[in-house]
């Protein structure tokens, strides 16, 4: 039995993950003669699926690792929009596009669906995956990655399996791969001096909130990181925004799950809610679920759960997200589950804690998670929602000027329309009395082409890697590319790159970027500005094409 074939059949099995920490220096080792795969995609997120299914079809061999159970990321985990409701329309083509085409078939509907269901989105992924016949491994994440003349010569796994490849792509939210590689990245936020950006750094909310910060002992309360007067407005930060679990709701009662209960409930985690509804029933003002979680209705009775910007406090767990991007893998697990725990205890709180008005109390109590989502989790989404990690200091870094103003790229390989959007990052005492969120951003966006180098390393750090997932980019440019719909064309891209670069044995530097333009013309990829359409998001409201 030949290596190839073997291995064909090998990652048709769905193995256990076994955590360990991971060797974040590459090893040295010598190039196998004959690579397992022509291309190994590292993340079944949905910028992984597009990678994997387009090298495919391209003619190259590929294998897919996913360290979940599931394919499709956030798609497939309660984020069920393309996020079209801030982006230009006519930017979606090639295998994104297809996607939200396969979901109005399943739907019936015969027209591309950008509001959908998670079990759905995960149907039309494996769809699409089986019927390039893209093998799909499951349940193992990269432990170490092996260099030679800095060209990746194989990974190691957790569970010990030793896989080669000649193009390697990591398509994933984290940027494991690429940062066991040796590839230089960025964790946080840029100062404004670093590339000039006016969104860049430090960034305090106009609106202080009104409401208790410290204990009896004058100590913060949790959720609160530190003092504003320690914090330089503009000037550099390590944290990235905040994550959530993204849940489906259901008030029906046929559907509806009761919400689980938090293992370790501690209502001292929500005092500063606690305050502030005090302080709102005081006022007579009546509080409602809507003020504290953002809810979006979607088919079949589901709401789909967010973090509401605007709240005193909601599902972001601010400051729990700090060390998330370069934590280890056991590290990462006991951050999820805090983000686990911080979220069923605010659920149960808001259910019943009696400093809760009763009001807000029956309302929580009507909700509770939907059967029909995640039933082989406990109806609890499978991954958490991480908005932004490593970004990789690649051949070129996408910075602000690119997206609003220097739009257009000579080396252009998809389409970016998204609003610069950042979640809040923390929150920061002023006194004991107020507070202020940090970290927003929230600009309309405009359109712009997607350069091919923010998707590869520089030669000297590595010579057949893309990382389409975390790409290069500043945090400011990042808050438009972090969307599971761009996503997908960014990774459509990276796997005609990788077929293309193993086609003609080149580095993935020295690919023909014109020849890699015109195949992705053909296949119906928009990579170009297109006489007529709107270029920015106001123009097109205005133009009824939204």
């Amino acid at each position: 039995m030949t290596r190839l074939r073997f291995l064909s059949i090998l990652v048709l099995a769905v193995c256990v993950c076994v955590s360990s920490q991971p060797v974040l220096s590459a090893d040295p080792v010598a190039p196998s003669a004959e690579p397992d795969v022509d291309v190994l995609v590292y993340g079944g997120v949905p910028c992984g699926i597009a990678a994997a299914i387009m090298a495919r079809r391209a003619g190259a061999s590929v294998l897919l690792l996913e360290p979940t159970r599931h394919v499709g990321g956030l798609s497939t985990s309660g984020l069920n929009t393309a996020e079209t409701e801030h982006m230009l329309k006519w930017t979606f083509g090639g295998l994104a596009l297809e996607f939200y085409q396969r979901l109005g078939k399943i739907y019936g509907t015969q027209a591309p669906e950008f509001y959908f269901e998670s079990h759905i989105a995960e149907q039309a992924y494996q769809e699409l995956l089986e019927e390039a016949r893209v093998p799909v491994r499951f349940g193992a994440q990269v432990e170490k990655v092996l260099l030679d003349n800095q060209r990746i010569s194989g990974i190691v796994l957790t569970d010990g399996t030793h896989i080669t490849a000649q193009v390697y792509i990591d398509a994933g939210y984290e940027g494991d791969l690429m940062a066991r590689a040796g590839v230089p990245y960025a964790i946080g936020r840029e100062a404004i001096s670093e590339y000039q950006e006016e969104g860049a750094g430090i960034r305090f909310e106009s609106t202080p909130r009104r409401a208790r910060t410290v204990d009896a002992q004058g100590r913060l309360l949790p959720g609160i990181s530190g003092w504003a007067r320690d914090y330089q407005p503009g000037a550099a930060h390590p944290g990235v925004m905040n994550y959530n679990w993204r849940l489906t709701f259901t008030r029906d009662p046929e559907q509806r799950v009761e919400m689980p209960a938090p293992r370790h409930y501690d209502p001292a985690r929500f005092e500063l809610l606690r305050e502030w509804l005090a302080g709102q029933t005081a006022q007579g003002k009546q509080v409602k679920l809507r003020d504290i979680l953002d809810l979006y209705t979607r088919r079949n009775g589901k709401l789909e759960v967010n973090n509401k910007q605007a709240a005193i406090i909601s599902i972001g767990h601010f400051g729990g997200q700090f060390a998330y991007p370069d934590a280890d893998y056991a590290q990462r697990e006991a951050i999820i589950a805090d983000h686990t725990e911080y979220t069923r205890g605010l659920l149960w709180f808001l259910a019943h804690d009696e400093s809760v008005p009763e009001s807000l109390r029956n309302e929580m109590s009507q909700y509770g998670l939907h059967r029909e989502e995640f039933a082989d989790n406990g109806n609890w989404p499978y991954q958490l929602y991480v908005r932004e990690a490593r970004r990789m200091r690649g051949a070129r870094v996408v910075t602000q000027h690119d997206i609003t103003e220097d739009r257009h790229k000579a080396d252009a390989i998809a389409m970016g329309s998204h609003f610069i959007d950042s979640h809040h990052v923390q929150r920061l005492a002023l006194s004991e009395e107020e507070f202020i969120n940090e970290g927003r951003l929230w600009r309309i966006g405009s359109a712009y082409q997607i350069p091919y180098q923010a998707l590869t390393p520089r030669s000297e750090h590595c010579r057949n890697l893309l990382v389409p997932g975390a790409a290069s980019y500043t945090h400011v440019a990042y808050c438009t590319l972090r969307l599971e719909s761009t996503w997908m064309m960014v990774g459509h891209a990276a796997g005609v790159a990788a077929a293309q670069a193993v086609q003609h044995r080149q580095d993935v530097q020295q690919i023909d970027v014109p020849t890699l333009q015109a195949t992705l013309r053909s296949q119906g990829q928009i990579i170009d500005f297109l006489p007529g359409k709107p270029e920015r998001f106001e123009d097109q409201h205005r133009t009824k094409e939204f």
